[in-house]
């Protein structure tokens, strides 16, 4: 997102009957005052949107999905999840940092092995949803 809120590289691509662009815009100007007023009361805070927006730029990443996806109803070491996503250490522990950090995932020490499983019920929620929404029609 740029300062001005606007998404950067952003590419939409429609299908079949989305690809008539004149369905986007208003054939005439007119606001309407109530719903106006209403959505400007309601709408999020510029530091919610903003750790909103970081929130969604770490689900983002195909790896990191992949991760979230491996560690649905388990917990699993680093190593383990190396094996499940077919990758070196090094970046798969690039990427559970980056996780870490937006509080996505939590680790647990034992011994020598570090533990990683989801932060809490809203990540998974997050992800089932995300699967949801794609695969309906």
């Amino acid at each position: 997102m740029n300062r001005g809120g606007q998404v950067e590289n952003a590419e939409y691509k429609p299908a079949g009957d989305e690809a008539d662009h004149t369905a986007d815009k208003c054939e005439s100007e007119c606001v309407h005052a109530d719903a106006v007023e209403s959505a400007k009361k309601e709408a999020a805070g510029s530091d919610q949107i903003e750790d909103l927006a970081n929130l969604f730029k770490a689900l983002s990443d195909q790896t990191r999905l992949r991760i979230i996806h491996s560690l649905l109803n388990r917990e699993l070491c680093v190593c383990d999840i190396c094996d499940v996503l077919d990758m070196q250490q090094s970046a798969v522990s690039h990427q559970l940092r980056v996780l870490r950090n937006m509080r996505i995932v939590r680790r647990r020490k034992e011994g020598k092995m570090m533990f990683y499983s989801l932060d809490d019920q809203h990540v998974e929620g997050l992800f089932l949803q995300g699967l949801h929404h794609i695969s309906h029609k």
